[in-house]
């Protein structure tokens, strides 16, 4: 390989949710991207069931939540353990729910997507090696074929918990195993649940029962009396007392086709960035499976992150708006951390004060009023905001609704979902949009369906991961121009 040439814009590491998703979006913005994944074949291991509401909206910004919902079922609540809930039938949402199928249709929406907007996936091919300078990034690989080098402007490690490219990079992952000794394993059961996902927690331990569609069920469960090594086999009998005893219904346990043990870490990357190279997903972040915001963490962490790689590749905006994808993910990540491991945590409490605290909230749950309300945004990933700078106005950093947009042609974008599906910005606004005609490679424009609404005098510039980058009521043209140079580089 000349040192001029390159084998991608952008080398992703890991076909999971969170680099297929990075790579359908650099892909479709006309990126050349290459996805190195070391496992030869697809995985049927599903550890994610959950698809919360801002998920499913970056989804719908892609065409793809109508093909995802109808694969699993919606439910308007979650919940935890015991009788605690977290309702998001009222969230300000098209998806006041969360979507209950396996991981592994999420993984095939988006690889399809990626594939078909050109990028190319290399199975078995493991990195091994990295090296980067000012201009590209090297990455090494261990393949059926060989060792291959692959060069690019960027890279990003999405490889998951035990990332190849974080170690090479040197970065630390701090942290500690929030809960040991975890039992999985994928069960028929001679009686079915009586919701789609069933949680329980109680002086035996804690476990967690979700259907994958086709009469098999993943059983996740944590005894507190039988604390041994991962390696220790999963024994039936143990896994039916304790659903038993934690869900207060016997489901009777007839097989299982696998099983398995893991303990489940927190820890946290201190840098989301090292050079040309990002993490993302996992490998930046890991937390205990409660709320299941684990995955959803991730492809939110895609979602900032490609469009900046877009733009830089494209020479749109300076360095420094890649900086800014630490200094809003990683505050992201880090409180998914604190909130899954405090559900965790009470969970798993044995002592009288959790005990207590665990009822009281369990009888309180539908009463807590702007702490539930609260509870349910963070959990669903719509109550997250980026950070803004002094005096901004306050819509900005925000995530944007989905707003009804007037429809200039037939056809047109009716909802400001559809019109991020061009994988540009969209600005809103009511007059002076031929503003921005010098940027029509790179924002779309359109009016608010009801011109006296809330954005009658506000223009309105949304990212194209959907939160607001800049707004103002009634600004002059030069302030308008001077957004768009700042927010997408000079025309």
């Amino acid at each position: 390989m000349s040192e001029t040439e390159f084998t991608a814009d952008v080398l992703v590491v890991g076909a999971g949710p969170t680099g297929l998703l990075l790579a359908g979006d650099l892909a479709a913005a006309g990126l050349r991207v290459t996805v190195l994944e070391k496992r030869a074949e697809e995985s049927g291991l599903t550890r994610a069931f959950a698809v919360h509401a801002r998920t499913l909206e970056l989804l719908d910004a892609r065409g793809l939540a109508d093909e995802l919902i109808a694969t699993g079922r919606a439910m308007p609540s979650l919940q935890v353990f015991g009788r605690l809930r977290v309702d998001l039938a009222g969230l300000p949402t098209r998806f006041p729910f969360v979507l209950v199928t396996p991981q592994y249709n999420t993984e095939r929406v988006l690889r399809e997507r990626a594939v078909k907007a050109g990028a190319e996936l290399l199975r078995d091919a493991e990195v091994t090696g990295l090296r980067q300078d000012g201009r590209s990034v090297t990455l090494t690989a261990r393949t059926a074929g060989g060792e291959r080098s692959f060069r690019s402007r960027y890279a990003v490690g999405a490889d998951g918990v035990r990332s190849s490219v974080r170690d090479l990079l040197g970065i630390p992952f701090p942290g500690e195993a929030a809960v040991r000794s975890v039992m999985l394993a994928d069960v028929r059961l001679e009686r079915e649940p009586d919701e789609p996902l069933t949680a329980g927690a109680g002086e035996a331990g804690f476990a967690f029962l979700a259907p994958f569609g086709d009469g098999w069920y993943r059983v996740i469960g944590w005894s507190r009396e039988h604390q041994v090594p991962d390696t220790e086999p999963v024994a039936l009998p143990e896994l039916a007392d304790l659903l038993r005893e934690v869900t207060g219904r016997d489901h009777g346990v007839l097989e299982a086709r696998w099983t398995s043990r893991f303990h489940s870490d927190e820890r946290q990357a201190p840098s989301y960035r090292s050079g040309r190279v990002f993490l993302a997903g996992d490998a930046a972040h890991c937390h205990s499976p409660a709320g299941g915001q684990g995955m959803n963490t991730g492809l939110q962490d895609a979602a900032n992150l490609s469009w900046k790689l877009v733009a830089a590749v494209r020479g749109w905006a300076p360095d420094a708006l890649l900086d800014t994808y630490q200094t809003e993910r990683h505050p992201v990540g880090r409180a998914v951390l604190r909130s899954s491991g405090a559900l965790v945590r009470l969970a798993q409490g044995r002592h009288a004060p959790t005990r207590a605290l665990r009822s009281a909230l369990g009888a309180a749950a539908g009463h807590l009023g702007p702490l539930a309300e609260l509870g349910a945004k963070q959990v669903s990933g719509i109550g997250h905001a980026y950070p803004a700078e002094k005096g901004a106005h306050p819509l900005v950093g925000r995530r944007v609704p989905d707003l009804r947009l007037a429809v200039d042609v037939p056809g047109g974008p009716a909802r400001l979902h559809e019109a991020l599906r061009s994988g540009k910005a969209v600005l809103v606004s009511n007059d002076e949009l031929s503003v921005a005609d010098s940027w029509a490679d790179r924002v779309v424009t359109a009016a608010p369906a009801d011109p006296h609404g809330k954005l009658r005098d506000t223009v309105l510039l949304v990212r194209p991961d959907g939160y607001a980058a800049w707004a103002c009521a009634d600004p002059t043209r030069g302030e308008l121009r001077a957004a768009l140079s700042q927010w997408l580089g000079r025309p």
